[in-house]
């Protein structure tokens, strides 16, 4: 990835501000202390999680097969996966993302649909409609592309408002309604959407309103020359190499139980917490240059997201902790769609990547 240049003033104070305290609000009202962790056996947990995510490695291995590079896509596909969290995947035509998503789908066993979005798409088109059977005098329901685990949701900027709401709902809802009948969506169901950076004729940019449903917003780069050097000798080769299925539904909703247990520290929990109040309230932990460059700061289901992601992130290392270092790998692809950077921002070329990375640089770790 390109190195960003610093958009801040070189100058740091020598030591950062200490965060405001949590159980106090800016009008000085006291409310209730964030509750503490729960007691665990952490040498238990430990073994129940490399016990539960020696699978992840298989499948990375035959997922790696047929996708050269991009590992970090596929490791934040697998957070969404592990967590329940949706999410949008943004890069140039030809990254291999559709089929990383097929790839993945075949090596656990699981459903897969694919979903093109287009400006003349309807409601109906994703979720499924009646039908009127004349040979019987009867209407029948017909499902959707929806009712799948793994639904890839192709250039989702494409679409009307109507059919992007239709698709968030059942993101949100876990369920389709067809005429009078409500359908749960399988278990699990992740939704990847993938929108185009470079063209904006004829799209619907998604609102931020919308946006924050998204746990994750992964961007995808071009691959380095030796990984493109690999792809080509493999893809050129007679025998095209097809990945193997090395898990089970089962054992991802496994995988999802044992990865909600995985232990945080109280400290750690009030580094996401300080992490999150930063963007909505700079001033307070002395970071007063982000004030007029922040027009939105990240809502409450990112301090949610934020340590569902870190969790699943220490689960595919095989740790039944989590780290600071979880967190800040993790950061960018919950934060990045979350907050909303002010016209002083974008005149100045201040990406909202840019202020997430000077918080991080700011608060002190735990």
């Amino acid at each position: 990835m390109d190195t960003l240049r610093d958009p801040f003033p070189p100058a740091l104070p020598p030591q950062p501000a200490e965060p405001p305290p949590l159980d106090e609000t800016p009008g000085g009202v006291r409310v209730a202390p964030m509750p503490t962790s729960a007691v665990i056996d952490v040498g238990q947990l430990t073994e129940e999680v490399k016990t539960t995510s020696a699978f992840l490695d298989d499948v990375f291995a035959q997922v790696g097969k047929v996708v050269v590079g991009q590992r970090e896509m596929v490791e934040r596909v697998m957070i969404g996966l592990l967590t329940g969290g949706h999410c949008l995947i943004e890069g140039v035509p030809g990254l291999a993302k559709t089929l990383m998503v097929k790839t993945l789908s075949q090596t656990i066993n699981a459903s897969f649909s694919r979903i093109q979005f287009t400006p003349d798409l309807l409601p109906a088109d994703i979720t499924g409609t009646i039908i009127y059977n004349m040979h019987t005098g009867q209407f029948t329901q017909k499902r959707g592309p929806l009712f799948a685990n793994l639904v890839l949701a192709d250039e989702v900027n494409r679409a009307p408002a109507k059919v992007q709401s239709a698709l968030l709902e059942a993101m949100q809802e876990r369920q389709v309604t067809i005429g009078d009948t409500t359908h749960p969506l399988p278990d699990p169901f992740l939704v990847l959407a993938t929108q185009n950076p470079i063209e904006q004729e004829g799209t619907f940019p998604l609102p931020e309103a919308q946006l924050d449903r998204f746990m994750l917003l992964i961007k995808v780069s071009y691959p380095n020359a030796a990984d493109e050097r690999a792809m080509l000798d493999r893809m050129s080769s007679l025998d095209v190499p097809v990945a193997s299925e090395v898990a089970s539904i089962e054992q991802i909703r496994m995988a999802r139980r044992v990865a909600n247990s995985i232990y945080i520290d109280d400290r750690v929990r009030d580094y996401i917490v300080h992490i999150v109040q930063a963007t909505r309230r700079p001033r307070d932990y002395g970071l007063g240059e982000l004030a007029q460059l922040i027009e939105i700061g990240a809502s409450p289901r990112a301090t949610l997201c934020l340590a569902a992601a870190a969790r699943a992130h220490a689960f595919i290392r095989h740790r039944a902790y989590v780290t600071p270092d979880d967190i800040k790998a993790i950061a960018l692809d919950v934060m990045r769609h979350r907050v909303a950077v002010s016209y002083e921002a974008e005149a100045e070329e201040v990406s909202s990547e840019d202020i997430v990375r000077r918080i991080f640089e700011y608060l002190p770790v735990p």
